[in-house]
């Protein structure tokens, strides 16, 4: 079963910070390790990636820094900041309460029933 792409777009985001906490990543090893932990229910492309961490670097919750991998070629890698991992506590928040709330109504709500 395949997922619609706009769910997947509004949390693209935090996995990505939740990436970086676990270590600093540089792009290529995002999009696989995404990939890989949702089953490929993730599968991002270069072009979706990138822009969002200049968006995210932008904001001061990446940075980024060059370090030569094994095979010498120069890496652009990224580091969640300070600011970043509060960025993700917040998100994470926000995902339980919403996927809470969700799953409250796909089970049929809540019962309202009050007595006055």
């Amino acid at each position: 079963m395949s997922i619609d792409k706009s769910l997947l777009t509004g949390s693209t985001t935090t996995l990505i910070l939740k990436l970086l906490e676990e270590k600093d990543m540089y792009g290529y090893e995002m999009i696989e390790t995404l990939a890989q932990k949702s089953d490929h229910t993730f599968d991002l492309k270069a072009g979706t990636l990138y822009p969002i961490l200049h968006n995210l670097e932008k904001k001061s919750l990446v940075e980024s820094y060059e370090k030569k991998a094994d095979n010498e070629r120069l890496r652009k890698y990224y580091h969640l900041t300070e600011k970043g991992k509060k960025l993700l506590v917040e998100k994470q928040q926000e995902w339980i309460s919403f996927s809470c709330a969700v799953n409250k109504i796909l089970n049929g709500g809540l019962g309202y029933a009050t007595i006055s």
